[in-house]
């Protein structure tokens, strides 16, 4: 058994049954979900949420239909107690790593009673405006030094470097460290993973896709669990 443990999120998709950045639109504006749908190939996927969301906001979708939308996300009641078990066993610190924004992701936890859970959220920086426009940038300045991956993570952030910049600042040594996410993007932050650490790999989603293609070329060293619905998860968790 473990004594000291890190469990690392993503958010879309893996804590909250929903892509943030899509749902809100799908909700207050399915044509600009349409166009970021057409465009998401040519555009940078945080430059142009935050683009969609200055158009939402000319054509008056407020802060408050946001945060509506955000609050009646689908969120599996399995994942609430998955996480507050887990953490209420006292040897599990919870960090967060997404490519999603901290608006949407602190107006969510905290709907959900959950605010509390991780000792830091590492993800995009927003902010409301006097006026009600979320504000949105990439987490690494374009116009600053860029990261170095050479996995696949957006230019938004590289989540591999990410853990390791938690970990060294943290200063904590785990024992074991268990990753959960589902997109392409939580595969290079699952190679900083070590033998006896935890890939729990959501079955749908580009993760298990490049687990089946790239894992062994890369060298991916950790267990993989696969779960599809949270209580798949929540049973996983029950064991830690």
């Amino acid at each position: 058994m473990a004594e000291r443990q890190l469990v690392i999120f993503d958010f879309d998709w893996s804590m909250a049954d929903q892509d943030t950045d899509r749902w809100i639109f799908e909700v207050h504006a399915p044509d600009i979900r349409r166009k970021m749908e057409d465009l998401e190939s040519s555009v940078q996927w945080t430059d142009l949420m935050a683009q969609s969301l200055r158009e939402g906001h000319e054509r008056g979708m407020t802060r408050q239909d946001i945060e509506h939308a955000l609050k009646v996300i689908p969120y599996h009641p399995a994942m609430i107690r998955a996480v507050t078990n887990l953490k209420s066993r006292g040897k599990t610190t919870f960090l967060c790593l997404s490519n999603a924004n901290s608006v949407f992701i602190s107006t969510i936890l905290k709907e959900k009673s959950l605010d509390t859970l991780f000792q830091e959220i590492v993800t995009n920086p927003a902010e409301w405006d006097e006026s009600g426009l979320l504000k949105l940038r990439r987490r690494i300045d374009p116009d600053g030094p860029q990261h170095n991956c050479k996995i696949g993570c957006g230019p938004n952030m590289c989540k591999g470097e990410e853990l390791d910049a938690f970990l060294a600042r943290d200063g904590n040594g785990y024992d074991r460290m268990i990753y959960v996410g589902d997109g392409s993007n939580d595969f290079c932050p699952s190679l900083h993973l070590r033998s006896q650490d935890i890939l729990c790999c959501r079955t749908f989603g580009g993760l298990p896709k490049r687990i089946a293609r790239d894992g062994e070329k890369f060298g991916l060293k950790c267990q993989v669990k696969y779960w599809t619905g949270a209580w798949e998860l929540e049973e996983i968790f029950n064991t830690l």
